[in-house]
């Protein structure tokens, strides 16, 4: 059974101020669920959270989004691990990217303008077919997913995420391709 901390005590066991601890919550940059209307916090989560297992092998990340707060929360949240991040914001110049250089993974948002992720995502299988994609959408119940589901499998991350769902994508995404 899992150990929920309040906010008051995530606090203490963190040895910030509680005003740290919403803050965090605001930006989604820290694992919570809410109960009710309070915010609990998982032990084990979090120190999971505060120490990530360490990643021998670092990769290389293709984000292709529209917006540039996207690309800036995923370098934000992986280059300081080690691993290599290259943003584009539009599918044009992510397709270019893709068939210019290696990527050991790709996050693509669904909703794009001029070509949709749907499209997209079908260029990069013709282009890499085994290259691994994580969808990134507000909209998982679109017509837009069903076209992308017609071209194979993919993860979806849904909108909007923090640091955590991003760190999480990526080791479940990793696992998978090990296993």
């Amino acid at each position: 059974m899992p150990q929920l901390m309040t906010v008051e005590e995530l606090a203490e066991y963190l040895r910030v101020t509680k005003r740290t601890v919403y803050r965090l919550l605001k930006k989604r940059n820290i694992p919570a669920v809410k109960v009710g209307h309070k915010w609990r916090f998982d032990k084990t989560t979090i120190d999971n959270w505060l120490h990530p297992e360490v990643e021998t092998e670092k990769i290389r990340i293709l984000v292709i989004d529209d917006d540039p707060v996207i690309g800036l929360l995923f370098k934000e949240a992986l280059e300081e691990s080690g691993h290599t991040i290259v943003t584009a914001s539009t599918s044009t110049e992510g397709l270019e990217y893709v068939e210019q250089l290696g990527f050991d993974l790709i996050f693509l948002d669904l909703k794009m303008p001029k070509m949709d992720g749907a499209e997209v995502f079908r260029r990069i299988k013709n282009i890499k077919p085994g290259i691994p994609v994580t969808i990134i959408t507000g909209y998982p119940d679109s017509e837009m997913m069903d076209r992308a589901l017609a071209q194979g499998p993919f993860s979806v991350m849904k909108k909007p995420f923090g640091t955590s769902d991003i760190i999480a994508s990526i080791k479940l995404v990793m696992q998978k391709k090990e296993s």
